[in-house]
């Protein structure tokens, strides 16, 4: 049973840098002057399952692209959030509506409980260093500047210790899984055109500087390991064959070594039940799935049955989006939910197939939006998560055949309820000064949703799928904000989107048109809410025939495609536009297809 449980682990895993794509770095199509930092990680670690602590050395490698002369850096060291009176404890604790799976469990761990990662030693090229932890960041103090163009070499000892599963992260989940390590390492903050990025994990999620990774994992030799990367030695560790024999291994403890090209992060999840299975793409990615044997029936069938699914939602992102670049893929049970990292994605496992389905649809879709096009997520939290959000639900109602005329509709609802509830705060909100998860969450995943089927309804549905695709194209592996997207939709559609940009992101401005009075032929609509819209209009007339018409906003400067009856255009500051129509009229509907987000919809149509 074992050497063939090997035999089988390495059909999936034997892949290495040999036969990796060429990844090369993007410059931000908008800005020729764009630079981004290089940072390359080599990394040795043992990890003692019997008490979850770990030492490591790591070895990184940091190329100043920058113009500026640094004098300082920073590490994120996430593991220290999970201590009593980390603030990662305290705001769950003084939120109105905390996370229920982390709520005062923090506050209630014990030493051998709690997380942490301890620095014992950092040079930099050969000099020791001072620092300080403060909380969960490392503040450095350098040596000597770095100066723009300098490439210089950090060495570090550091140990940890795996806290009991709360959130993302830790050891023996409610599942089972023995180890989800997910923002383990010492990590060097981002530096960008707005400086240093040395946020606290206060709970949301990251931001990471790009660069390889070279992992060596030592572990007892029981234990399976998946994860980011190609791994390098299949053969040696008794988990790969070339010559159809299986080296048995030696000791009590397995080497894995890994490597990542062009990653801004390394993720591993381990555990001694673990089977392992893969699935190829058709030209694409090999697809690893990991989860435990010990999961009931029904649960061991549904990840069977995911496996054609995740070939299916692959295909569909490639090409609604852009081509996958890496040859791997892990779907792996572990964490407390769903998470994206680095060519993987930890997920619950216990769930009916409808949502196992689902929540692999949403992680995969991060691949995209998150690991490819790499916004920062504590500024850019809703072009990570609500872009994911709708392109992952359309990629469900094809893959599980629901064909559902609006697969975003509940999106919709959930923005509608935000945006009329007084709890709403702008875009623009830093993911941690929400005053409310649930504002959050609505703002992060569902407006975000909303902001992209609407701009369908502003700039056309083609143009909408062209501006996804080009936006990746031209951003992938970069460091996109808000204006590269919006930039790339007006030279994809001609028109100008600034207001729109600015209203729905910046802004708790909504949307509220109605149609104000119909006499004869005569319609007069009218603005109540402050954000402008052009309008989509369907009349039916006394007849029974129907007409639709189409009112461009002024601020565009332009027309979307359209077959509907055009109109002169509307200007902002005008709270009414008033026109006839062609035939006696029956009824007049504003937005038929409920894509433009108004807040009041009674008053969207007027019948006789």
């Amino acid at each position: 049973m074992k050497n063939s449980f090997l035999l089988l682990f390495s059909l999936g895993f034997l892949i290495s840098t040999a036969n990796t794509k060429e990844i090369e770095p993007n410059k931000k199509a908008n800005n020729t002057g764009y630079w981004q930092q290089h940072v390359d990680y080599k990394m040795d670690i043992t990890m003692d399952v019997t008490n979850y602590r770990y030492t490591g050395t790591q070895q990184l490698v940091y190329t100043n692209n920058s113009p500026d002369v640094l004098t300082k850096v920073y590490y994120h060291l996430y593991f220290n959030a999970f201590q009593p009176g980390s603030e990662m404890d305290i705001r769950s604790q003084t939120i109105a509506d905390p996370d229920g799976r982390v709520g005062d469990r923090i506050g209630k761990l014990t030493p051998d409980e709690i997380g942490y990662i301890n620095v014992t030693s950092l040079k930099q090229d050969g000099i020791i260093l001072n620092y300080d932890v403060v909380g969960t960041v490392l503040q450095v103090q350098l040596h000597k500047p770095i100066q723009p163009g300098e490439i210089i070499t950090f060495d570090m000892i550091f140990d940890g210790q795996v806290p009991v599963q709360v959130r993302r992260s830790g050891r023996n989940s409610s599942e089972g899984v023995a180890l989800s390590m997910t923002q383990w390492y010492p990590k060097l903050a981002e530096y960008d055109f707005e400086g240093w990025h040395a946020d606290p994990y206060i709970g949301r999620e990251f931001h990471g500087v790009w660069g390889d990774f070279d992992v060596t994992i030592n572990i007892d030799k029981n234990y399976v390991v998946g994860g980011t990367g190609y791994l390098q030695n299949p053969n040696e560790i008794g988990h790969g064959y070339e010559t159809g024999e299986v080296k048995q291994p030696e000791g009590d403890m397995l080497s894995w070594h890994f490597k990542a090209p062009k990653v801004h992060d390394f993720t591993w999840a381990a555990d001694p039940e673990y089977i392992h299975e893969t699935m190829q793409v058709p030209d694409g990615p090999m697809l690893h799935f990991f989860y435990k044997k010990t999961l009931e029936a029904e649960y061991l069938e549904n990840w069977k049955k995911l496996q054609p699914k995740t070939v299916e939602l692959m295909e569909y992102f490639s090409e609604h989006i852009g081509e996958y670049p890496y040859e791997q893929y892990s779907v792996i049970q572990g964490g407390d939910g769903g998470m994206e990292y680095a060519m993987s994605t930890l997920i619950t496992g216990k769930r009916k197939l409808g949502s196992l389905v689902g929540v692999t649809a949403h992680e995969l879709a991060h691949k995209w939006f998150q690991f490819l096009l790499a916004t920062n997520e504590l500024k850019y939290y809703w072009m990570d998560e609500g872009f994911t959000s709708y392109i992952s639900d359309y990629a469900m109602d094809v893959v599980m055949g629901t064909k559902d005329t609006n697969p975003v509709a509940s999106a919709y609802r959930n923005y509608l309820y935000l945006a009329t509830s007084g709890k709403e705060q702008p875009l623009t909100t830093h993911a941690d000064r929400f005053e409310y998860n649930q504002s959050y969450g609505i703002s992060a995943y569902s407006k975000g949703a909303v902001f992209l089927q609407q701009l369908a309804y502003v700039i056309g549905e083609e143009n909408l799928k062209t501006t996804i695709k080009k936006y990746y194209e031209d951003f992938k592996f970069t460091h996109p904000t808000s204006n590269d997207f919006i930039r790339t939709a007006e030279k994809v559609s001609n028109l100008e989107l600034q207001w729109y940009l600015t209203d729905f992101t910046k802004t708790t401005n909504t949307i509220d048109y109605g149609v104000k009075a119909v006499s004869g032929n005569a319609i007069t609509l009218e603005r109540i809410g402050i954000m402008p819209m052009p309008i989509d209009l369907t009349i039916t007339y006394i007849d029974g025939t129907t007409e639709d018409y189409y009112i461009p906003l002024r601020m565009m400067r332009g027309k979307k495609p359209t077959t509907a009856t055009p109109l002169s255009d509307w200007a902002w500051a005008y709270p009414t536009y008033t026109f006839e129509a062609s035939k006696t009229i029956k009824s007049v509907q504003i937005d038929p297809k409920e894509w433009m987000a108004d807040v009041n919809k009674v008053n969207n149509k007027f019948e006789f």
